[in-house]
Parts: C-alpha cells; structure tokens; sequence
C-alpha cells in the first residue's frame, strides 16, 4: 500500500482494475486508492503478471500492506504471502485456482457475474462521506456508457460532484434513484453488454443500502422496456422543461437572469455546462430542436416559491428532509462543543485607519480588497507570532502548527463550508481577496473539492455584512480557535479625553481551553489589534 499523502496512514482501495492473471505493463493503472484527501490513480512500477490481490475491493489497510504480487505468470509465491495478516487465503502456483481463491474469499461479491458485467457502487467522495444523495442522473437505463462519461451528480457532506463512469457498456440498472440517499457501497448502478439478463446481481451486491428500483429484468423485457421508458422520458422532458445543466450553470444563469431553456448547451447528451452560459448572447437564444421551448414560469431561474395558505387559528408544520451537509454540520459541531472545552475573549479594535488604508488599496484599478481579507491577514500574521492558537488537540501530545492555513466560512443553501486558504501568512492582500472569492463562488455552487477545504489550522467567521455586532463561534475541529468578526460600526468614542466619531468592530476569540490558555488567547488578540488598527505594519 503506497503513501500517496503526507499525512496518509492507510488506504482503502475503491477500485481494482486489474485482476488476477491480467498481463500487467509498466505505467497501467493498477487500482484506485482512497486516501485521507483524495481518490487518485497507483500505476505500477513493474512488468508482468497479477498473482495476488492482497487488498479487496472496499478493504482498508496501513501503508506498506502487501497490496499485490506481480510475477511471471504460474510462479510460485506461497512464500511470501505466508504469514500475511491481510490476506483471507493463501495463493497456489497455478494462476486458474488464484483466480477461483481471489473470488471465494471476496465475499461482498457474488460468486460469478455475467460477462462483462460490472456493479458500481455508491463512492466516497469525501473524507467523512458516509452516504451520499443521487441529485441528478445524466444517463438512464439502456444509454450507452463510455469511459469518463458523467453517470451522475452526486451530493455529499460536503459539495454536489460529478461521479465518472470508469466502465463501458451499456446502464443496465440504477439502484439509487434521484433524491436518494444511501450508504457508501450500496449498489447505484450496474454497467455491462445491452440484452444481459443480470437478474439477481444487485440482491447479491446489496450492503445494507436499500434501493427503491425495479427489480431486474430478463434481456427481453429489458430491451422492450428501455424503448418504452427513453419515449417517456423524452416526453416528460418536453412536457415539464426539464432542463439538463450542471449545478454551477445553473447558479450561474440565476445569478445572470438567463433562461436555460434559451441556452443550447456543448456536454454529454447536450447537457449545459458553466462556459454555456457564460457565453451565451441573446442573439443566441433562437431554441434548437433539441432544446424545448420553456415558459417563464416553468424556468427555474424564475420560479417563485408560493407559500402554503394557513387559515387563522390552525397550526402548521412542514418537514424539509436533511441534507447530507446538515448533518455533517450537526454531527461536527456536536462533537466540538461537546468534546472542547470553550471560553470566549473578546476585544473592541478602532478600524479608522484601516478604512483608510483599504480606501487607498481599492483606488488602484482592479483591486477590491475587503475589510474580512484584511481580518484574515492579521491573523495569519499574528498566528506566526503566537503558534499555541495555531494548535490541534491530540490525546497523547498538543501539535504547534508552523505553517498558517486559515479557513474561511461561507454560509451556503444547505448550511456552512469553510474553504482553505494554504499559506495564509505568505499571500499578499490581493491574493488573499483573490482566493476567497474564487472559493466561495465555488462553495456557493457546491463545487468545493474535498482536497479544497482540508487542512485548516485557524478559522475566521464573518457576520459583520449582516450588521451582527457580536457573537460566538464553535471550533471548527481539530483547529483551537475560531474567531468571529463582527460589523464595523460609528459611535461616539474617546480619544485624548475627547468624545469624537470613530469606527470600531468587535472581534470574539474562541479558544478550546486544552491547547490555548487565558493570557495565549489574549496576547494573540492584543497582536490583532496592532495589525487592524496599524494596517501599515502588516505590509512590513
């Protein structure tokens, strides 16, 4: 099992696409490995024949596992699997019975599966994925499947992603239909040869997930059925304007006022994609025959959502189905404020020189600084100054962060994400507005890659543009502080003995009291204060 991260200490393998006997060259991919921050690709290193599997499908192990054998084909390698914890049977010399080994002691899969025939199953797209929600298919049972075609739109705990087919063939059955949820592994769709009779597959593949489609049918049925379900679908498609388009185009064409229905768009199975959108005239917006004609009131961009009329006097309650980023949201923050002790320090700082400092940064064309990119640079500089608030939490030993990755937290639909921003305290103001526009345009279209917000060590929460004086934040684990930055408001203040006009802005530290003592989170604070009311020095 290769380390494939920094921090990785085990694997889980998501995918093989080798098996056992297959000629193996060097370069070929030889499975898919899940690690801490990322599914990626292990090619081998070596030339030869796949003996051994040491690692099943969906199987975890720690780095350095016998992951898998290569050799000359029908050599003899009992001896060095002897003795190996990770394997369910020992291998013989002859290839065949390997194969048959390999397959008995898999027993999440069925003994034998119709040719050519592969199940795909719910993946993790996440760290701390442990089911996910089918938003959107962009195939449908009897489409034709190629190698890197978008089978669907996944969402997770954390962002709605693509998920790629890694097969060819023909969609012979979906598991998982749209608007829901299952657990990880459950079966979502099974790929294979057009006509096969795969009764009985998906039974056999089910881990606990329930599925809600119709059981397999024979080849006959199959095919008839599938002439008779794309006929539906393309008549509901014209009926009700359902439009095929990606998560961000679709946010993209609210934000812009723009009618899919007028857009024609370049993907898969004329699906709309963000540079559609982006490109699209109204002088383009003559409808082709693939695209139906939508009303206004039809269109998603302009649909308005009617409230349900409630008579004087009677109660009424509705119940919104959580989403899997909700229940994350509960799950972690649970966790923490239960897990860590809190205390809260907070301070008043005068933002009159940074209203100056920011008004001169913005008069230089195409440069917007805000006051909140300001806040997150004053942190990181003064978390390099104070490292025990740059901490995490282990039972055993505190770890002092050196490096400064500061999350920033963006309210979105569905609740909150916090996007990273690597190597804060080496970014200039500009790369810093830069950044945390880019993430939060992609937050706010649930576009965020996993890789995107892991890493933190500080967090900055912001409620300042909704005019909140004040409030409390909940550590974002396993970072030990979290500061939440209020508005910046005009009010009489003293300055030399006089009463005058000043701006201030009411910043609150919360501290998880095992890493960050009183007198660490106040000098931090004091630090802050020096860098926000002196914006000069921060450029020192």
């Amino acid at each position: 099992m290769p380390r494939l991260s920094d921090t990785m200490t085990e694997g889980t393998v998501a995918t093989w696409l080798k098996k056992v006997g297959d000629k193996v060259s060097e370069g070929d991919i030889l499975a898919e490995i899940e690690t801490d921050k990322a599914t990626m690709e292990f090619e081998s290193f070596n030339s030869g024949t796949l003996l051994y599997i040491g690692i099943n499908e969906g199987e975890t192990a720690a780095v350095d596992s016998l992951l898998a054998i290569i050799g000359k084909e029908g050599e003899d390698i009992s001896g060095l699997i002897s003795g190996t914890a990770t394997v369910t049977e020992a291998a013989t010399t002859v290839v065949e019975e390997k194969v048959e080994a390999q397959t008995s002691s898999n027993n999440s899969q069925p003994t034998a599966l119709p040719k050519g025939v592969v199940v795909v199953t719910m993946p993790r797209l996440s760290d701390t994925m442990t089911e996910g929600t089918v938003a959107t298919w962009l195939k449908k049972v009897g489409d034709k499947v190629s190698e890197g075609d978008i089978l669907a739109e996944i969402e997770t705990d954390k962002a709605t992603m693509e998920f790629e087919s890694f097969n060819a063939g023909t969609l012979l059955y979906i598991g998982i239909n749209e608007g829901q949820s299952a657990p990880v592994d459950s079966v979502l769709a099974i790929i294979g040869p057009a006509g096969t009779d795969i009764t009985g597959v998906a039974e056999n593949f089910k881990k606990g997930g329930t599925t809600t489609a119709a059981p397999a049918k024979s080849s006959e049925e199959t095919t008839t059925s599938n002439v008779a379900v794309a006929s539906t679908e393309v008549a509901e498609t014209i009926n009700s304007g359902r439009i095929f388009a990606s998560p961000l185009a679709k946010q993209i064409a609210k934000d812009k006022g723009i009618n899919l229905a007028q857009v024609k768009g370049s993907g898969e199975n004329g699906r709309i994609t963000k540079s559609d959108v982006e490109n699209f005239t109204p002088s383009a917006a003559a409808p082709s025959q693939s695209q139906p004609v939508v009303t206004p009131s039809t269109t998603e961009a302009t649909t308005a959502v009617v409230k349900p009329f409630v008579p004087a006097g009677e109660t009424f309650s509705e119940e919104i189905k959580n989403s899997q980023m909700r229940k994350t949201i509960a799950k972690r923050l649970s966790e923490s404020i239960f897990t860590a002790p809190h205390f809260y320090l907070t301070i008043e700082v005068t933002m009159d020189e940074a209203m100056k400092s920011r008004a001169v940064i913005n008069s230089v064309p195409d440069t917007k600084v805000s006051f909140n990119d300001m806040v997150i640079k004053a942190c990181a500089m003064a978390l390099k100054k104070h490292p025990k608030v740059n901490s995490q939490w282990k039972e055993d030993a505190i770890t002092i962060n050196h490096h400064v990755n500061v999350g920033v937290a963006v309210a979105v639909e569905d609740g909150l994400v916090v996007p990273v921003l690597r190597f804060t305290d080496q970014m200039s103001l500009s790369q810093i507005c830069g950044n945390v526009k880019d993430l939060a345009g992609k937050a706010k279209s649930k576009k965020l890659q996993p890789a995107e917000m892991e890493g933190s060590t500080f967090t900055v929460s912001n409620l300042g543009m909704f005019g909140i004086q004040s409030f409390t934040s909940i550590i974002n684990q396993p970072n030990s502080a979290i500061l939440s930055v209020g508005a910046i408001e005009e009010k009489p203040v003293v300055k030399n003995g006089q009463i005058v006009v000043g701006n201030t802005m009411v910043l609150t530290l919360a501290c998880d009291h095992r890493t960050v003592d009183g007198a660490t989170g106040a000098q931090f604070l004091q630090t802050l204060r020096q860098y926000l009311e002196n914006p000069v020095t921060m450029l020192a």
